[in-house]
This record gives C-alpha cells, structure tokens and sequence, in this order.
C-alpha cells in the first residue's frame, strides 16, 4: 500500500515501544483466546462484515483469523513495533488479505472515506488522545461506514469505578502500556458523532470477582451518512 508521505512520518514520530508489555500482553492474549472465551468474542465482534476495512490498534493480529470472507481487505494498523512484527506474522496465516502498516490512531496514515468498516478492539483504553483517535476514525470511514466495537472500561459499583479512576491516576498506564480502565467508550463514541447501534455490556473473565479491567462493552456504531469527516 503506498502511504501519504506527510502522514507516514506524522505516524512514525508518534510511534510508541512498550517491549515488556507487548511480551507481556502477547502471551497473555493468546492464552486467553480459549481460557477466557476470547476467540468466541472475536468471532461475533466481526461477523457480518463486508468490503474494505481498517483495524486500529491491530496488537498482535489475533483477529485476522476471524474475518468473514465478505470481507475483501483489512488494513491493521499498529504503532508497537514488536507486537507489529507479530501481527505481519498472523497476517501471513490470514485467509483474508490483511496490510499490516505503523500508525497511531491520532493520525492515521490513510485516505479519508477509504473503507467500509472499522474495527476498534481494546484499543480506546490505550490511546493518547481519544477524541482525536476517533475523528481519524470518522475521517477514513466513507459516509455510513460502521464501526464494531469491543472495549474495556469504566463499570461496576461505587468502589470499583474510585479503584479505576486512582489507578488511571498513578500506576496502571505505566506499567499496561498507558492503559486506562475508567474510560467510557460508549460515551466517547456519541461525542465523537457516531451513531450508536446496539451494544452489550459483559464482564471478562465471565466467572470469578470482578476486576478493574473486567467491564467489557461490545457493539456497533455508525458514521452519520450526512456528517462530514472529522480531523
């Protein structure tokens, strides 16, 4: 794929290196696939899909598997080089065709209105500068795109979400590659000017307590075929 010059290094100066969490994450990842239900999560977060779609935040690719074969490209984009080079590698193994290129969501390298759908898979948590992420987003989404989603963040009782907001607030970013757990997705998504379809709140794991990084949403959002592109 060739890449807008301006933007490609806009990315890469953005790029970001986590090593020990990204070795961390991947082993953790892979595992939870069928520990933890994962895969099963994957499949219906993507089922349905079709056309030409961008994946923000494409970790180590564990979603390239799950694609439907209506689906006739992905383009992952992934600003962590180590887990980069394994989702190059996961893509190798994808039936359908899968781009791995480096970026961050605050300035993706793509053109505006280039895809049909948009993949946002625990990703929100992580970036820099959320509304910004998701004005790209509508920006390279054509009018009427949709965008599926599958998000940790902010839930529970009175004492859980005062644990995820003290530790948004000292040591859980550094140490989970800026991880944040007091997010509120869904809400980022309507103020960004998305349309909410249906989404469901789960907590993962599904048995044992609850943890700070245990609520889950899962759901679908629309660019408004009218709005113009943001960013």
């Amino acid at each position: 794929m060739q890449l807008p010059t301006g933007r490609s290094r806009k990315a890469e100066r953005g790029a970001v290196h986590h090593p020990l969490f990204a070795r961390c994450y991947a082993r953790l990842s892979v595992a939870a696939e069928t520990r933890a239900g994962m895969a099963g999560v994957r499949r219906g977060l993507l089922g349905g899909l079709s056309g030409r779609v961008i994946e923000v935040g494409a970790g180590n690719g564990l979603n390239f598997a799950h694609y439907p074969g209506a689906v006739s490209e992905v383009v992952a984009v992934e600003p962590e080089r180590e887990l980069r080079a394994l989702a190059v590698e996961a893509a190798l193994r994808s039936r359908t065709p899968v781009d791995v290129v480096p970026g961050v969501a605050e300035a993706l390298p793509l053109k505006s209105e280039a895809f049909d759908a948009a993949v946002l898979s625990l990703v929100l948590c992580s970036v820099r500068d959320v509304p910004r992420a998701l004005a790209e987003l509508r920006r390279v989404l054509r009018p009427g795109g949709e965008v599926r989603f599958f998000e940790h963040g902010r839930g529970g009782g009175r004492v859980m979400r005062l644990t995820q907001r003290a530790l948004d607030r000292t040591v859980w970013p550094p140490l989970a590659g800026n991880c944040h757990v007091a997010r509120d997705p869904v809400g980022a998504l309507r103020e960004a000017g998305f349309e909410l379809g249906p989404y469901r709140r789960t907590q993962m794991p599904g048995k044992g307590p609850a943890l700070p990084t245990s609520h889950c949403v899962t759901g679908a959002a629309w660019r408004p075929p009218d709005a113009a592109a943001g960013g």
